[in-house]
């Protein structure tokens, strides 16, 4: 039931001590606006890299030759390894029950494309059909490589939507003929990726055409897998590390790279790096909470302060109160009411400007590493939480103080 009695004595008891409310309740205000702040920076700090992840399979593991470093039986260093198709398929073999997409790639940089007068240079790459899978990409008209494209090596292409723009403009590209180094391809497929632009610079073919019109023989750049998930995360980062492992083990006795030579072969584990990362990130959330609400704890600290002077001042008055037949119960929600007041209107200004701060400066901070820092509902409601207990407890200690005065002592005070 509401009091507005009850209310007229807080303004007038508060009104009272204007310099210490105001800067009480400044403390509180700024606790919960850095809070906010944090909390937001660190949610677009978790975009940002969720979205780098989202470039490419989160689940990926990818596997590249490269250039030994140390000699191993016999064998000199600065030997390259040149992965092959054979290495491909006895991957696919060994790990078939544990792989979901697979595919071999081999690339040419900077290939010559051509459709009537407009010309470009993209990285021209000859994958199979998990490809799509592998890099999260989406068809925006026509269709990805499929077996039949691989087992007849067609000529036909995958085209990024920014090579679609670059050089087909407002034309239709699926059906139409372009020319890589001179050489006719059918275009298929308009796809568009999460990477951004830079991504959809590329172009796919099937892998055995690259192979054989670029004369790459039987070479692989690089080979790329993802695993089998579970519903459990942690065992999929097992998983996952245990594979990557064990296929560089297999590669490097294949080609006799010494065991500690982490140059001879690089083996990229995308689900172990990303919970790293994501496990950084609970770490960077935590601290920020840690700091925001210690900020709080020092302003509601400064609302005990405050609380501990009213009930000084007020002790005569308490006194009366309590002579005249005051039960504690409510000697205790007066004092309690006005310090989850103070708290509950500094802390909610707090809250409000902090939304309204992110949502300004959110569309100015789209970058790599922070995008779209907010604070969702369920954090917000979490700290309106956060603000009506430390009000509570801000007022409890005075409101026992007040509580247990006892009536003739008071009405002795001066």
């Amino acid at each position: 039931m509401f009091d507005i009695e009850r209310w007229q004595e807080i303004f007038q008891t508060l009104g009272k001590n204007k310099l210490q409310t105001f800067l009480t309740m400044v403390s509180v205000f700024s606790g919960v606006l850095i809070l906010i702040i944090l909390i937001g920076f660190s949610t677009g700090i978790q975009n940002g890299v969720r979205s780098q992840f989202e470039q490419d399979a989160t689940n990926r593991i990818a596997i590249r030759g490269g250039v030994t470093t140390k000699e191993y039986k016999g064998l000199n260093p600065g030997r390259y390894i040149q992965l092959r198709n054979q290495d491909f398929q006895d991957i696919n073999r060994k790990y078939e029950d544990d792989l979901e997409y697979k595919t071999g790639v081999y690339n040419l940089w900077g290939g010559q494309v051509t459709y009537g007068k407009e010309t470009g240079n993209y990285r021209i790459e000859g994958a199979n059909p998990d490809q799509q899978f592998i890099e999260n990409e989406s068809l925006i008209a026509g269709r990805y490589l499929n077996e039949k494209d691989i087992t007849e090596s067609r000529k036909v292409a995958v085209i990024g939507n920014q090579v679609k723009s670059d050089i087909f403009k407002q034309e239709d590209a699926v059906g139409k003929t372009i020319k890589i180094f001179d050489i006719n391809f059918r275009v298929i497929g308009v796809y568009s990726d999460p990477g951004g632009e830079r991504e959809e610079t590329r172009v796919f073919i099937p892998l055995p055409t690259a192979q054989r019109v670029f004369n790459g023989a039987d070479n692989l750049r690089s080979l790329a897998y993802t695993i089998q998930m579970s519903d459990n995360f942690d065992d999929a980062v097992a998983l996952s590390a245990s594979l990557a492992q064990s296929i560089e083990n297999d590669i490097k006795n294949k080609y006799s790279i010494a065991p500690d030579d982490t140059n001879g072969v690089r083996v990229y584990d995308t689900l172990e790096e990303a919970k790293k990362i994501y496990g950084l990130i609970d770490t960077i959330s935590a601290v920020f909470w840690f700091i925001g609400i210690g900020t709080i704890i020092a302003g509601v600290v400064g609302v005990g302060n405050i609380m501990l002077i009213v009930v000084k001042e007020r002790t005569k008055e308490i006194g009366v109160r309590k002579a005249l037949g005051a039960l504690p119960s409510s000697i205790i929600g007066m004092i309690l009411q006005e310090a989850v007041f103070i708290t509950a209107i500094a802390g909610f200004t707090g809250l409000f400007l902090g939304v309204i701060a992110l949502n300004i400066v959110s569309p100015m901070l789209d970058n790599d590493f922070i995008k779209f820092p907010r604070v969702d509902f369920a954090t917000s409601i979490t700290i309106v939480v956060i603000i009506i207990v430390a009000g509570t407890l801000a007022g409890y200690f005075p409101a026992r103080r007040a509580a247990n005065i006892k009536p003739i002592e008071a009405l002795r005070d001066e």
